[in-house]
């Protein structure tokens, strides 16, 4: 059913068990229960980054204070679904040759493997999240930017990953294999030049709604800002700003880092970044939780995968493959309209 995630840096990619859906644990350690309820029998322990057999999901009891009730049901048992990330495992063939784009040869790629481990290019590292990390690895739809290709000894074909925007300079290889090439239909704009769209969020309901004029074209469930720190305290700083923004930078993918200690945050390839307030409020994909509906970021609008990319792709301004960045001036882009009903 999972997969021991200890594995050596250099090797191929691992082994995930077959199935439609997977499941990646995304939490230090969470109990595998016979029934979806923390108050069930435990069956099992499961730790970071191990890899399950994803069935269905469920409405159990929440644990505790939780505000989620969404279990995930695998053949051995259930967890807890805030702590798995949906996740497949869809290797894909290399490519061997980048386009030339005027950020000189490269391409934008996007993670569609559960994991994948990586080494440095140029040590030693810079960035907390790999000073802090003895085993780091790439996760599900995290996209990033490929600027070369090498082939190793025993056949194997590497990226190299260089982080465009928001790096400390960190640059690694990883197993082609794991990765995606994006294309332009990746970013194709949905219902460009439809007038009067509006983004509104309801921290309070943790939703997103998408309008254009008074009729709802998508809605989704978020996580905002945090009413609460690591310790259980309740916190005011991490709230996301109320009121009407217009969005300022969009991101295909961005390094976001930020905060101290055990509060704060450093996070690479955070793809479909939409920034609304200030220089780091963004509506943006979320891989290290799966809490959606409960308010726990540091101020951004955390959104899946899929929810992130419908939203940056349908909001204004549109953003081109090459170079994947654009920022506008106030009054020329969507509204996102933050709200507590």
């Amino acid at each position: 059913m999972l997969i021991s995630p200890w594995v050596d840096l250099k090797q191929r990619l691992a082994d995930f068990p077959e199935g439609q859906q997977l499941g990646r644990i995304c939490v230090g350690k969470v109990d595998l229960r016979a029934r979806p309820s923390a108050n069930s029998q435990s069956v099992g322990v499961l730790y970071e980054d191990m890899v399950i057999v994803w069935l269905r999901q469920v409405i159990g009891e929440a644990p505790g204070l939780a505000l989620s009730r969404r279990w995930v049901e695998t053949p051995d048992g259930f967890v807890y679904a805030p702590s798995v990330q949906p996740v497949k495992n869809l290797p894909n063939k290399p490519v061997l040759d980048l386009r030339q784009t005027s950020l000189g040869k490269g391409m934008w790629v996007e993670v569609t493997v559960p994991y994948v481990d990586f080494y440095l290019h140029n040590p030693p590292a810079r960035s907390p999240w790999l000073q802090e990390n003895d085993r780091p690895r790439l996760y599900y739809s995290q996209v990033l930017w490929v600027d070369d290709i090498k082939q190793t000894d025993d056949g194997r074909t590497l990226y190299r990953i260089n982080e465009l925007y928001g790096t400390y300079g960190d640059v690694f290889w990883a197993d082609a294999e794991a990765f995606r090439p994006l294309t332009e239909e990746d970013m194709t704009p949905i219902h460009p030049g439809v007038p009067d769209k509006q983004v509104v969020v309801d921290v309070n309901h943790q939703v997103l709604s998408c309008y254009e004029g008074k009729e709802e074209v998508y809605f989704c469930r978020i996580s905002s800002g945090a009413k609460w720190d690591y310790l259980g305290e309740a916190v005011d700083n991490w709230a996301t700003p109320v009121g009407s923004h217009y969005i300022w930078r969009k991101l295909i993918s961005v390094h976001m880092a930020g905060g101290t200690n055990a509060s704060g945050y450093d996070l690479p390839g955070i793809s479909w970044t939409s920034l609304f307030v200030g220089d780091g409020v963004a509506i943006h994909s979320t891989f290290w939780h799966n809490d959606f509906g409960t308010p726990r970021s540091h101020g951004c609008v955390n959104a899946s995968p899929e929810d992130a990319r419908w939203i940056f792709r349908w909001t204004e301004p549109t953003v081109p493959y090459d170079p994947g960045d654009v920022t506008v001036q106030m009054f020329q882009s969507t509204v996102v309209k933050v709200i507590e009903a």
